[in-house]
């Protein structure tokens, strides 16, 4: 059996011996530019985040419509034959005040119950709870943000503020909101100073978190052992990796803020009634829910504060999705 294989072996070997020639075979030369190549990639991290975005069709629409609302809350007061938000509309003939008068050519959301036009109302209170949900957003990006990598990254720090995080997190954000807004004059800056005070909690809370799963990974300890200073470090090895995270924590904060103003205005805390909001409205429109002909005016304001805060959420969500790396290809 032995004699049979090693014979069968030695006839395979002189069968590819035969058929592979000497020719096919060459010494390679030696290039010295061969090692200087390098492979190279065309990957942008934010061309492919923004192309993975916009293969999401619903949030590319609503991103144009959201976008078409913020740009039309600041022109329609210059448009031509707008009314002033507050002025109150009286009959030329009698002197009357139009309250109540239903949607028409001429009040396109018809008026409310001391004859303002509620067209007006509308885009010009949507305009003060967005400036009220973006400056509450961005001092969260901000505080939130900053805090919350400190407290993950420098170890000196934790004891302090895990103990201040504690102590403020015991306090209901609702209760916390009301005493501030019921000790200071009832104002934009007050609603405003009062969500910045809370609001930075959460955000911080989540990045520690985040930050400490990620802080004493190989490429960080080396860093540091490299002598890497520590802004650098969160500059460019921890934070772009939260970025994912990060927009689908701050996508949630504009409309949680414009929520808490429409709470705050339910409650009597909230702006004065002088100054149109979504939260005004509504608060003032609850009142007529139960009179078919005047629940316009609750309707109209509802309808406008759901699209706007399920449009940020949709965008939010979608955004956070995109700019994960491992959705990239």
């Amino acid at each position: 059996m032995k004699q049979f294989l090693d014979g069968a072996a030695n006839r395979v070997s002189e069968s590819v011996t035969e058929t592979v020639s000497a020719d096919a075979f060459a010494f390679a030369e030696y290039d010295e530019t061969a090692g200087e190549k390098v492979a190279w990639t065309d990957y942008s991290y934010w061309g492919s985040t923004f192309r993975m975005f916009f293969k999401n069709k619903m949030a590319v629409a609503l991103l144009l419509l959201l976008a078409g609302i913020l740009l039309f809350t600041f022109i329609q007061p210059h448009l031509p034959g707008q009314r002033p938000a507050t002025l109150i509309n009286n009959d030329p003939n009698t002197g009357l005040q139009l309250m109540n008068i239903p949607p028409n050519d001429e009040f396109l959301f018809g008026t409310n119950s001391i004859g303002q036009d509620l067209w007006s109302m509308v885009w010009s209170g949507t305009r003060t709870s967005l400036l009220i949900g973006f400056a509450v957003a961005c001092s969260e990006v901000i505080l939130g943000i900053t805090m919350g990598v400190l407290w993950g990254y420098v170890r000196k720090l934790d004891h302090f503020l895990t103990t201040l995080y504690n102590i403020v997190d015991n306090i209901p954000q609702t209760i916390m909101l009301i005493l501030i807004s019921y000790i200071l004059r009832p104002s934009m800056s007050t609603i405003i100073l009062a969500m910045c005070l809370t609001s930075w909690l959460k955000m911080a809370r989540f990045i520690r978190n985040q930050i400490v799963i990620i802080r004493d990974r190989d490429y960080n300890l080396a860093s540091r052992c490299l002598g890497t200073p520590t802004w650098r470090i969160i500059l460019k090895n921890l934070l772009p990796y939260l970025v994912s995270v990060m927009m689908l924590r701050i996508a949630t904060t504009i409309p949680e803020a414009i929520g808490n103003e429409v709470f705050l205005t339910y409650i009597g805390l909230g702006l004065p009634v002088a100054i149109p909001s979504l939260g005004n409205l509504i608060n003032s429109g609850r009142g007529l829910l139960m009179y078919e002909s005047l629940r316009y005016q609750l309707i109209f304001p509802a309808v406008v504060l759901s699209v706007v805060t399920v449009s940020f959420y949709i965008i939010g969500n979608a955004f956070a999705d995109a700019a994960d790396p491992k959705n990239h290809v």
